[in-house]
């Protein structure tokens, strides 16, 4: 394979990646399949939703018939019984055509489902699993609210026991999936704990703002959740109340993994539109891609871009349901967050004016990058955390 072959895909150009990236055939298939889906079905409707700003909900439920929205779910239970590199690879591969439809992905089956199923008992998985596996019911999870993002500590939605049910009052903000979502788990105050709950729509009280414009990530849709005075269960607390704290920075590390790799997987497709683009382009009658200041945007895009993934991937292996890993997974998402966005305005200087063009997809890409800088914790959240964890370990 040559650096002109049309076929080429840069995250993969040497054999020797094998190992980290896809180290069993199962993690290889998973590659294949989601690659082929994402070509045929993903890429040709990521500029219309983009356009449309909402999320292709039947092409969403295509990933629960493919066994996507239950990665991570043990294969006993209807999942696919993978790992977190698994995950990583779904959502490197979707994101390099539409990372918008990609973070309707991870909301769904990262910050919902895995999330619910390790922290839930079988009631209530019996209740729930069967849909959100499916696509039949769309989850998302509500912890942002209006005045408390990063400081989650501080948020002021309560739920108050009365007999069988927790009253619900407060807002949550910038919620994926909240327009077209069924069902969230949301993270309310107990008695000045932070317990986890799952609510339907069908709560009484419940209720969902419009759908809230973006900057990018179009592919899919936010909106404000608003719980006043909403009846839920008691049966739908999730573990005992006060644990939703545990709950929450468990299923973060995994959140923060994903993410990471959509930047790593837009990264990949600018690097791919670049490479050819200076290949064929000429200027003063040679290929642009002779010239210093292009080779130096090529390579240092192609450097970062590696060095993210292994970044990443080498943490995958680290982290789980019961393997805790948060200064790895704060590393990849702080070194790595970026790149999509570097790598991608590095592509538009490449191509110029056809760059910044609708023709090519850099303008969406470079749009959606910037939530990774955000989403899962700021970049300054990142470093806060590891600052602080490794002024511990080193001090003790």
């Amino acid at each position: 394979m040559t650096m002109s072959d049309p076929n080429l895909s840069l995250g993969s150009y040497s054999p020797a990646d094998t190992a980290l990236f896809t180290p069993t055939e199962e993690h290889e298939m998973l590659r294949a399949m989601v690659a082929e889906f994402t070509s045929d079905h993903v890429e040709p409707q990521a500029e219309e939703f983009d356009e449309k700003e909402c999320l292709n909900v039947p092409l969403f439920r295509q990933l629960g018939e493919l066994g996507l929205l239950g990665i991570t779910i043990p294969a006993e239970d209807g999942g696919a019984g993978m790992d977190t590199v698994a995950a990583v690879i779904a959502h490197e591969e979707l994101s390099k055509s539409d990372p918008g439809f990609c973070l309707a992905y991870l909301a769904h089956s990262m910050l919902f489902v895995n999330n619910f199923y390790y922290c839930s008992n079988e009631e209530q998985r019996g209740r729930y699993l069967d849909k959100v596996l499916s696509g039949e019911w769309i989850g998302g999870m509500a912890m942002t609210e209006p005045g408390h993002g990063t400081d989650v500590v501080g948020m002021q939605t309560t739920a108050v026991r009365q007999g069988d049910n927790y009253i619900l009052n407060g807002t949550k903000t910038y919620i994926t999936n909240g327009p077209e979502g069924h069902v969230f788990l949301v993270y309310a105050k107990t008695d000045n704990h932070i317990s986890a709950f799952v609510v339907d729509r069908d709560c009484t009280g419940f209720s969902s703002s419009h759908h809230i414009p973006k900057m990018g990530m179009r592919g899919s849709s936010m909106s404000e959740l608003i719980f006043d005075d909403c009846v839920v269960p008691a049966a739908n607390l999730l573990g005992n109340e006060g644990e939703g704290l545990t709950h929450m920075m468990r299923n973060l590390e995994i959140e923060r993994l994903t993410l990471a790799a959509m930047s790593t997987g837009i990264a990949e497709r600018c690097l791919d539109v670049m490479v050819k683009y200076g290949a064929e382009r000429e200027a003063f009658g040679s290929p642009i891609n002779r010239f210093g200041q292009i080779q130096r945007y090529i390579a240092d895009s192609f450097a970062m871009t590696q060095a993210a993934r292994c970044l990443i991937y080498q943490v995958a292996r680290n982290v789980g349901p019961d393997i805790r890993n948060r200064v790895g997974s704060d590393a990849a998402k702080l070194f790595a967050g970026p790149v999509g966005k570097v790598v991608a305005d590095n592509a538009m200087q490449v191509m110029g004016g056809a760059g910044y063009c609708r023709e090519y997809p850099l303008e969406r890409l470079l749009r959606d990058a910037k939530l990774i800088e955000i989403g899962g914790g700021t970049l300054e959240s990142h470093q806060k955390n590891l600052t602080k964890d490794l002024s511990r370990l080193f001090a003790g």
